[in-house]
């Protein structure tokens, strides 16, 4: 896959490092963008413990540092003074150590000698803060939570590049994407922009990074990072709305591959003068498709089954390998039915096409292992 060409030379991924330092040495308006992009951009989701999980963890946790005080206590019971019969046994040592984890104190039972003291100061204290950290624990979870939600957007939006932006996640958008992973494409490297909560989130869900907005603003494809992306593909539901979004898309990045899905044959040529690379019809392709179907079954069928990937036969470019070169497009191992020149697309007929060079690209149908292998 070619690589952004808008992406500098001297351009290195962030470190660690270099993005706590960001967050730190930020400015007002730079905190105010990723605040803002904090509350559109929907990460993967995590594999999170089950509530009640978590809670019998800490609930462990606490038992674990209450024992280890208690024996503290009675292993130096001979230090400390009970009001009531002079006396430490092992349940006035548990006793101690919960009045005093849970910062109760009723001064029944005292340190006195300096062991034991110590022990307070250097032990037993650092237990009650840990202890109250521990049942605690939710409550901070909670408020640290935006923060590191922050950090992670922040590191994202740091590391993104040459990535996929898909504009409408819905069945064409879908489709997309699985074809998109089907041919090697990282979920990591994909981003789906959608106005419905329901449908970012669903994206989510999927193990893709989701951006709640309008993708005809400008603003919300910034978020998305499509200034540094390699490829968009548009899938609105609308013909306008796509015309609107491949105009802001070119706008913002000049050399992206623009991908665009319309309903009426029509529009193909307003959408091409916006800034779109390829422009697929839907309506017009399933009317072929159909049409295809009823004088031929068979043929419908075949075609059905190149448009599915990863089912029967797919359709795909790879590059000329080193014992093709210099060969007839017929010698390959796998159907070759166009060749990628430069910027060219020359068809088997071509005479051009009738030696492959090394630096050519072919089409070819093959099946899915073959795909892979490849």
């Amino acid at each position: 896959m070619a690589t952004n060409p808008q992406r500098p030379d001297s351009w290195k991924p962030p470190t660690r490092l270099s993005l706590f330092r960001s967050l730190w040495h930020r400015t007002r308006g730079e905190a105010e963008n990723d605040a803002e992009a904090g509350r559109s951009i929907v990460m993967p989701v995590q594999n999170v413990a089950a509530p009640l999980r978590q809670v019998l963890r800490r609930l462990i946790m606490a038992l674990l540092v209450l024992g280890v005080t208690t024996l503290l206590v009675y292993a130096d019971r001979e230090g400390y003074h009970d009001n009531a019969d002079g006396a430490v046994g092992f349940l006035d040592s548990a006793y101690y150590a919960t009045v005093t984890l849970s910062t109760t104190g009723y001064g029944d039972i005292t340190p006195v000698s300096d062991g034991a003291r110590l022990t307070n100061i250097f032990v037993v204290t650092p237990l009650r803060v840990l202890f109250l950290i521990i049942l605690v624990g939710t409550t901070l979870e909670v408020l640290t939570e935006r923060t590191r939600r922050q950090v992670r957007i922040h590191r994202w939006r740091s590391r993104m590049r040459d990535h996929t932006v898909v504009v409408g996640y819905g069945t064409k958008g879908r489709h997309a994407i699985e074809t998109l992973i089907g041919q090697g494409k990282p979920k990591d490297k994909i981003v789906v922009v959608d106005p419905q909560k329901k449908v970012v989130d669903a994206a989510s869900s999927d193990g893709l990074v989701g951006v709640l907005g309008d993708a005809t603003r400008s603003d919300t494809l910034q978020r998305a990072e499509l200034t540094r992306a390699a490829q968009v593909v548009i899938c609105t539901e609308r013909d306008d709305t796509a015309a609107l979004v491949t105009l802001t898309a070119r706008q913002l990045n000049k050399r992206a591959t623009i991908v665009v899905a319309v309903r009426e044959d029509e529009n193909v040529p307003l959408l091409r003068q916006s800034g779109a690379n390829t422009v697929v019809t839907s309506s017009s392709s399933a009317g072929r498709l159909l049409g295809m179907s009823m004088v031929s079954p068979n043929v419908g069928t075949v075609l059905e089954d190149l448009l599915t990937y990863g089912n029967g036969l797919d359709v795909v470019e790879r590059p000329v390998t080193k014992h093709e070169a210099g060969n007839s497009p017929r010698d390959c191992e796998d159907l070759v039915v166009a060749v990628v020149r430069g910027h060219r697309l020359l068809h088997f007929t071509d005479p051009e096409a009738a030696t492959l060079h090394l630096a050519d690209r072919v089409i070819t149908i093959q099946s899915p292992v073959g795909s892979e292998a490849g």
